[in-house]
């Protein structure tokens, strides 16, 4: 198998895992009552370019080959690279899933019996989650062999972060105020120790 065929095949393989991931615990948090969720336009369009940037562009290279003026051979070693960073993504989304439990949510919310959480993968960073779409964005970057289609996801994976990590933690000391910020003075966002 070529390294352009193995990297293709790792990212799907990846992407299905991920949905095998988010769909238990998107089902079970159906049933949790939401108490404040942001709805708001800004909201959407951030979900939504995530979705561009890590689904649809590399997805339409994959059946497509567009644009092909981009292709490139990525090589087994950064295949390989990739490989190892979208497994520790996915394990770094599951359990970030498992530890917030019912409290989890695509969107912005704040769901009945919410608290802050600082168990797991949470007691060093606040956004585990955040997190392991970076380490997938990298991996994709390496595993694809187009450029577009490669970096679409960082590009996309820094417009949500970026746009969206101040509201969520305003939000939560909005709602656990002092108490949220105790946990934002000992935990860093997504990189332990660093940032």
């Amino acid at each position: 198998m070529s390294s352009i065929a193995l990297g293709q095949t790792i990212w799907l393989i990846g992407l299905v895992a991920w949905f095998i991931i988010r769909y238990p615990y998107a089902r079970r948090a159906r049933g949790t009552a939401t108490l404040r969720r942001d709805g708001t336009w800004r909201e959407r369009a951030l979900l939504a370019a995530s979705f561009v940037g890590l689904f649809a562009i590399p997805m339409v290279n994959l059946a497509t080959g567009w644009p092909r003026a981009c292709a490139y051979d990525p090589g087994y070693g950064l295949v390989v690279l990739g490989g190892v960073l979208f497994a520790f993504s996915l394990w770094l989304f599951r359990r970030s899933h498992k530890d917030l439990g019912r409290q989890w949510s695509a969107s912005l919310e704040v769901r009945e019996g919410h608290r802050v959480v600082r168990t797991g993968v949470y007691r060093t960073i606040r956004h585990p989650m955040y997190a392991s779409f970076w380490l997938w964005a990298i991996a994709q970057a390496c595993l694809l062999p187009n450029v577009v289609a490669a970096f679409s996801g960082i590009v996309a994976v820094a417009v949500l972060f970026f746009a969206r990590v101040r509201f969520e933690e305003r939000m939560m000391i909005e709602m656990f105020g002092e108490d949220y910020r105790r946990y934002m003075q000992q935990t860093h966002r997504i990189i332990p120790g660093v940032y």
